[in-house]
């Protein structure tokens, strides 16, 4: 009999320190930006029912928990907001004294280090729950411009490093660029939610923001999860309108997207490993079903693998403490 001839793979794959030397992905903390929900209260760390893990934090708990993130390495985190009051308007959302502002510059006195992300929407201080202003029903898109451009200088004036507007409406990376250039803020970059898919993964997210819309559903400014084109055509503008950075939200069922998005356009993607994503996982692991560890760092690998620099995740504590290991 002939010797077969046939490659020989295994080779690469024989050890672990074999493995390690031609590993193609890695996963850094510096990729990592940990999502924080911020309250009005005081005297508050209370944990969110459907996301074991993740608090809702007062001021005055927020610093001892953002030492705790600087010193696991983690050096960026992104502020949702969840006020005492709301309004048709979401008035808290650029009010001088809103709870992401003050939040900010909390942060900015006590951990310096610490790079603060800013999601800009009204979804969180609207008493119908929607990102924008409704008019007969219809969330209105030039008139909801003006709110989120005063929300983003807003949060510029309380000292954001970055800017992350999540609302979906046309043009609403043109009209804050314009906004922060004309306030003085033209260092401030754009970390635009670019493609962002009308998604059943956002369920627990809207309980820890008490953002559930009182009525219909955001489909008719979120992305159709069924379409690919789309998202190139909401990137494109968002690039051409002065974004700096793109999101693709979610990330895990979206891999695809991130993919052609990252070799689209050479500024940073971000993945943001959503809520559903993370209680999923959480649920299973509570139950000795799967290995979190192991399933976690597969599936952000996987983000990186895709093409994202950076990845929010609900995890990066415990990704920070694997890390260390």
């Amino acid at each position: 009999m002939n010797e077969l001839n046939f490659k020989r793979h295994r080779r690469l794959r024989i050890n672990e320190n074999m493995r390690s030397l031609v590993r193609e992905t890695h996963l850094h903390k510096e990729d990592l930006i940990y999502p924080v929900f911020v309250v009005e209260e005081k005297g508050v760390k209370r944990e969110i029912s459907s996301m074991p893990g993740i608090y809702h934090l007062s001021l005055d708990y927020l610093v001892e928990e953002m030492k705790e993130v600087v010193s696991l390495g983690i050096k960026s985190v992104i502020l949702f907001g969840v006020p005492e009051e709301k309004d048709e308007c979401g008035t808290g959302a650029f009010h001088e004294h809103g709870i992401v502002q003050e939040a900010i510059r909390t942060l900015k006195k006590e951990v310096p280090e610490l790079t603060v992300i800013a999601d800009t929407c009204l979804c969180e201080y609207t008493s119908h729950g929607h990102c924008g202003l409704i008019e007969d029903g219809y969330v209105q898109n030039d008139e909801s411009l003006k709110l989120l451009v005063d929300t983003a200088i807003a949060q510029a004036e309380a000292g954001a490093d970055i800017i992350a507007p999540s609302n979906m409406m046309d043009g609403f990376v043109a009209a804050i660029r314009q906004g922060l250039d004309e306030a003085g803020y033209h260092k401030i970059p754009i970390m635009s939610y670019a493609v962002k898919y009308a998604s059943a993964f956002y369920g627990p997210f809207r309980e820890a923001a008490q953002s559930t819309p009182q009525s219909g559903d955001r489909k008719a400014y979120q992305m159709d999860p069924a379409n690919r084109l789309e998202a190139f055509r909401e990137a494109d503008s968002d690039i051409e309108e002065g974004a700096d950075f793109l999101i693709v939200k979610p990330a895990l069922s979206y891999l695809d997207i991130m993919r052609e998005i990252r070799d689209r356009h050479p500024v940073p993607v971000v993945a943001y490993n959503v809520s559903g994503e993370f209680s999923l996982v959480k649920a299973a692991a509570q139950q000795g079903w799967v290995d979190e560890k192991a399933i976690v760092l597969e599936k952000l690998t996987s983000m990186k693998r895709a093409g994202a620099d950076l990845i929010i995740t609900y995890f990066a504590k415990d990704v920070a403490k694997w890390l260390n290991e």
